[in-house]
């Protein structure tokens, strides 16, 4: 006894030693299998990380595990990702381990989890999914059969996503979050399975979409045929958002066509139904609505499908005498009627249509009505459409669980029938559109977290005329702000229903209006932190709207714009692609008027601006301290008081609440003042500069009718060269400086002689009053620092050298013109005397005693005259 259960023990002991080599023993097996397996079957690049096999998992059999399965595609879509799974679990028995590589191992179980599966189809019809190696000889044929085999009893698809996206047939479904799992029982050639699915599902054709993210569960038995390709579903349930459906019927597949017959409706007529249509997320808890009255959704797909065909529809949706009630809610929604169908009748895709023939509903003593239909709806789409009430947009939120992060209130009357194609609005041809009717809002109140006050529309109407809608009134109110407006909207359909621009002219008249009341905040949490430290104000991102293609001729009385205040302000905005061009706006400012032209552009994520400004007559106090740019430009303005003219022509970039960045702006500017005095406590400079020049007073500036140029870039301004007088001083000015205030400017003063007083006493002892007062001396002075720390260097050294060389200058011409007079003076006296002994002497001497008389005098005359020169000019250098 002892010795069989040593035996026994042993053999267990081998067989559990075997157990756990198997996987080390075949694992390269399995490798193999696989990478034959793509081989031989896909045309595509596979990769995997790993492939683990264990015996224990889902004993006595045996498990596979393939982690981090990559599926790529080659041409035509080479490089796509068609497939992307974490992991697939497969089942089989223990003795499949042993095949060869050339024998097919039958698999039991699958699982596959997180795939990542994104089938195209592009527009010439080809699919990313069609990567199945052709067969060409009959070797082949049966190699391709090898591998791996199904006969599956579970099988699970768990949290992937797929998507499939044709193009040929502008198909797109999206199931996000999809779980399907099935068994299966085998009799014969037929498969029944069981299964389960729940996803989220998108659908979008033909541009239209028609499911969001919607919640789509479905319990089906489905029956395989697989020797008639026929697929059967039977005791069918479903449930799309909170709708359920019961449906059965069969699909069957042939190589010329696919036959559909599908039936489905909803398993009961209470019209809790049609609220299950609504998603959950805006039809909240319909567990406990009260409701009345009959929906049914009854619906019918039927017939072949083909490269030209679809299957035919009609399904009816019809509710009668019904209402319904939220619990929490104080209105409730009454005598709703709907009576509406989705047909197609011919199985030709241009050919399918929608039409409401009745909906109804009232909501207190309101009552809204409309009809319509939807015809040609691949193609170009023809709309008729009616719509008949008046409806008190409070109520809404009194009667239905809405989700809005704003408050609405007023009333809106509508009286309105238009009929038009979907060509004609995307070809922008609204003469043939043909609308008639009115709507008319009063009352109209909108608060949104977005907005700094309420917007408040006590009265507007619109007509509908074929081709236009009039704008006859508006009047509204936010914050501070006041507007009236008329004008005409070009495609208020095309807006609507299609992606166009929204086309007007508007003529826009307020008595005040605030900017700020209109800023916009930004949903940037940076943004939204800064705004909350800095002020209660909403502060963000001012965009111009790029659902405007429009012009707005305005005038305003009072333009309130950051800290500027703007009066009887008048021009036009033209609204394009989000820029605001402005064109020739005319303003009250600053005790002057300004005239502007110029854009704002948002498009791109730094706005970018270009002005062309003249300000004329504006006061220069009220101008450098309200305005940030003009600070920049010319910090020293600050201790002037006056009056002063600028043309201003800048680009550049600017913040989010569309003030110029300083730093990147460029441009030039001309300045002229025409009166202005100085007020040097109010600058450091102009203190600075005047202790450290003694002989001036800055009191005395004469700044009238002075002009200089400017042009900046690259962070600095630059100042040409101008003039100006100081009581007898003239001043050169030239230099620049950076929009922080660093500065870098010469001065150039023509200082009279007089002003250097005891310095120059030695060198004016010979001049005259007169030439000592037309004596000018340049005199440098260099500033740097900044404008309230500054560094002034005076240079009077320079100064006192050119004086020194000027009255040397000065004194030798003085000498030089005495000299010149006492030659004159005594040649004079000699050519006297020379004429007067030549008529005493008549007859007396001979010609050549004459001769010698007069050379002798000249030469004596010219002696005394240099000799008294040389002498005075010795005394004069040795006196220096």
């Amino acid at each position: 006894m002892k010795k069989i259960v040593k035996v026994t023990g042993i053999v267990l002991l081998v067989l559990l030693v075997l157990l756990i080599a198997l996987p080390y023993f075949f694992s390269g097996t399995i490798k193999e299998k696989v990478k034959t397996l793509v081989n031989q079957n896909v045309n595509a690049i596979v990769n995997f990380e790993d492939v683990d096999i264990s015996v224990f998992r889902n004993f006595p059999n045996a498990s596979v595990v393939i982690d981090d399965l990559v599926l790529i595609n080659k041409i035509p879509f080479e490089g796509d990702t068609l497939a992307n799974v974490e992991q697939i679990f497969l089942t089989m028995g223990v003795s499949e381990l042993f095949k060869g590589t050339s024998e097919p191992m039958e698999v039991q179980k699958i699982i596959v989890d997180k795939a990542q599966i994104h089938i195209k189809v592009d527009s010439l019809g080809q699919a990313n999914y069609d990567i199945g190696k052709e067969s060409t000889t009959p070797t082949q044929e049966t190699t391709t059969s090898e591998g791996f085999s199904l006969n599956l009893d579970h099988y699970e698809i768990n949290k992937s996503n797929l998507i499939y996206d044709d193009r040929a047939t502008k198909t797109f479904i999206a199931l996000n979050n999809f779980n399907h799992q099935g068994d299966g029982t085998v009799s014969g050639n037929t498969i029944l399975l069981n299964t389960h699915t729940d996803t989220k599902i998108s659908f979008n054709f033909d541009q239209t979409n028609y499911l969001t993210n919607n919640d789509l569960l479905l319990n089906a038995i489905i029956e395989l045929d697989l020797e008639n390709q026929k697929y059967t579903f039977k005791e069918n349930e479903a449930k799309v958002n909170q709708l359920p459906l019961t449906f059965d019927g069969y699909v069957q597949l042939s190589e010329a066509y696919t036959d559909v017959n599908i039936n489905f409706k909803t398993p009961s007529s209470d019209f809790r139904n049609f609220l299950g249509v609504i998603p959950e997320t805006y039809a909240k808890n319909i567990e406990n609505v009260k409701t009345t009255g009959n929906f049914e959704v009854d619906g019918k797909i039927y017939g072949k499908v083909d490269d030209t065909y679809i299957p035919k529809l009609n399904i009816n949706i019809k509710a009668a005498n019904a209402s319904f009630k939220y619990p929490d809610l104080p209105r409730s929604v009454e005598n709703i009627t709907i009576n509406a169908l989705l047909a197609n009748d011919t199985g030709l895709v241009k050919d399918t249509y929608a039409t409401i023939d009745n909906f109804t509903f009232r909501i207190a003593e309101d009552t809204f009505a409309g009809n319509g239909s939807f015809k040609n709806l691949t193609e170009n789409i023809l709309v008729a459409l009616q719509v008949n009430g008046t409806l008190n947009l409070e109520n809404l939120e009194k009667a239905y669980p809405l989700i809005l992060e704003q408050k609405l209130k007023g009333k809106v009357k509508a009286n309105l029938t238009t009929n038009f194609d979907m060509n004609s609005l995307e070809k922008e041809q609204y003469q043939k559109v043909k609308s008639a009717g009115n709507i008319t809002l009063t009352d109209f109140a909108y608060a949104s977290p977005e907005i700094p006050n309420e917007v408040a529309i006590k009265e507007a109407s619109v007509n509908f005329e074929p081709g236009v809608i009039r704008l006859e009134k508006m009047t509204a109110t936010t914050g501070a702000s006041d507007m009236t407006a008329t004008g005409t909207i070009e495609n208020m359909l095309g807006f609507l229903f299609t992606d166009q621009q929204l086309k007007g002219n508007f003529n826009v008249t307020s008595t005040t209006f605030n900017v700020n009341d209109f800023m916009i905040v930004s949903t940037d949490e940076a943004t939204e932190s800064q705004t909350k430290s800095t002020t209660n104000l909403p502060e963000g991102s001012l965009k111009v709207p790029s659902f405007l293609d429009a012009t707005l001729n305005f005038k305003a009385d009072k333009v309130v714009y950051d800290n500027l205040n703007l009066s009887n302000t008048k021009g036009s905005v033209v609204v394009k692609d989000e820029t605001a061009l402005l064109k020739n706006i005319t303003a009250g400012i600053f005790n002057g008027s300004i005239a502007f032209d110029g854009l704002v552009n948002t498009k791109e994520t730094t706005p970018t601006f270009k002005m062309a400004l003249d300000l004329s007559k504006i006061d220069i106090t009220q101008s450098f301290s309200q305005m940030e740019l003009l600070q920049s430009l010319a910090p020293i303005a600050k201790a002037l008081t006056g009056i002063l003219n600028t043309k201003l022509n800048v680009n550049g970039k600017l913040n989010n609440d569309l003030t110029p960045v300083l730093q990147s702006i460029k441009g030039s500017a001309i300045a002229e003042l025409l009166n202005a005095k100085v007020n040097e406590d109010a600058s450091p400079l102009l203190s600075s500069l005047d202790s450290k020049l003694s002989f001036i007073n800055l009191k005395d500036l004469n700044l009238k009718d002075i002009k200089t140029n400017l042009d900046f870039n690259d962070g600095r301004i630059n100042v040409k060269p101008f003039t100006f007088n100081l009581k007898g001083v003239k001043i050169n000015a030239s230099g620049s400086h950076s929009f922080t205030n660093q500065m870098d400017y010469k001065l150039v003063m023509d200082v009279p002689a007089t002003y250097f007083g005891s310095e120059i006493s030695g060198l004016v002892a010979n001049l005259n009053k007169s030439d000592l007062e037309n004596t000018i001396v340049p005199l440098p002075i260099g500033l740097s620092g900044t404008f309230s720390n500054p560094a002034i260097k005076v240079n009077p050294t320079t100064a006192i050298k050119e004086l020194t060389q000027q009255l040397i200058s000065k004194q030798k011409s003085a000498i030089k013109e005495k000299v010149g007079n006492q030659i004159k003076e005594k040649t004079s006296n000699v050519l006297k005397d020379l004429i007067g002994n030549t008529k005493e002497q008549k007859g007396d001497t001979t010609a050549q005693n004459k001769k010698e008389s007069t050379e002798d005098k000249l030469k004596d005359a010219a002696k005394n005259v240099l000799g008294g020169f040389l002498n005075r000019k010795k005394k004069k250098d040795s006196t220096k």
